[in-house]
């Protein structure tokens, strides 16, 4: 299960996880429009449930779909790694997707059976830590991201990692249509990590007030704070405000928690990244693929056209 799995791809995206938000439905989906349908472990409520997800979605993609992602949180406060990585050998997905800690706890498990290793990482020191890890990919989350966000730059991101890491590079933020998508490619990166643009999605589990606030909303509204959650994070203004946050000046930092007690904050406050300007109705996950291959090919098109004039 290595590169092949991602060969299967339509287009060169991950559906990235996000949390209370990606489920089986939108996994499944994301597969068999060709993008990789990833999720979060942290969003199933119970192993049992986890277990169910996990069979659910192995039944349902097939060979010939692109491969479906699995998000481990590794922070040493999350208690529920050991049982996760139990249903990782037993399911073995493509590839696991590592956050808020070092990949070292997975890469036995995930590489007994072939799997590739990405670490979700927001700057160059976690960067190196995590290649010296042995990681097979990074997902680069940049500035504009939704939810926990970076501050590089996405295309000095991919500039600086290219510099001392030769293997995949996913990067992540205010990417939300398929010009974006081909620019990361041109920039260096193999993928790119898109989730605001599938928030919307049909298959979403989130509140359709969440996806109606999603469609009418724009760059505009959305802030970069850790009063949320104590880190920093893109969030939609009504929702804080809805919230009894000031929108535009939100407040110092809460007490980190991974322990799973943040949920209720998610539930209430809804985050998204710069990108969201770009999805404009409820629609299914094919549709948005299919828009996203129509413009990343009139993109390349139209790169192709002005690199030959040189």
């Amino acid at each position: 299960m290595d590169n092949k799995a991602l060969a299967r791809l339509r287009l060169p995206v991950f559906c990235a996880p996000m949390f209370l938000v990606s489920g089986p439905a939108l996994v499944i989906a994301a597969c068999k429009a060709g993008v990789a349908g990833a999720f979060p472990s942290t969003n199933a409520r119970t192993i049992d449930e986890l277990d169910q997800w996990l069979g659910e979605i192995s039944d349902k993609v097939s060979a010939d779909d692109a491969p479906w992602v699995m998000n481990l949180i590794t922070h040493s406060t999350y208690g529920r790694l050991g049982e996760e990585l139990k249903l990782v050998a037993k399911y073995k997905p493509a590839v696991v997707i590592t956050a808020l800690g070092s990949p070292k706890p997975v890469m036995e498990t995930v590489k007994s059976y072939g799997g590739l290793v990405f670490a979700d990482v927001v700057n160059l020191k976690l960067a190196r830590k995590a290649v010296e890890a042995g990681v097979d990919g990074l997902a680069c989350i940049s500035t504009g991201a939704g939810g926990h966000t970076g501050f590089l730059s996405p295309f000095a991101f991919i500039s600086a990692v290219r510099e001392f890491f030769d293997g995949y590079i996913a990067v992540g933020g205010a990417i939300a249509d398929g010009a974006g998508v081909a620019g990361a490619v041109a920039a260096g990166a193999d993928y790119v990590y898109m989730g605001t643009r599938f928030l919307p999605a049909l298959e979403s589990m989130a509140q359709e007030e969440y996806k109606d606030m999603v469609v009418a909303a724009d760059a505009d509204d959305i802030v970069v704070s850790a009063a949320v959650t104590g880190t920093p994070a893109s969030w939609l203004k009504p929702s804080l405000a809805a919230a009894g946050f000031d929108p535009d000046s939100p407040g110092e930092a809460a007490v980190r928690d991974y322990s799973g007690g943040a949920a209720k904050r998610w539930r209430d406050i809804w985050a998204a990244g710069q990108g969201v300007g770009r999805s404009r109705a409820k629609e299914e996950i094919a549709e948005i693929v299919d828009c996203l291959a129509r413009e990343y090919h009139a993109a390349a098109e139209r790169f192709g056209k002005i690199a030959a004039r040189g």
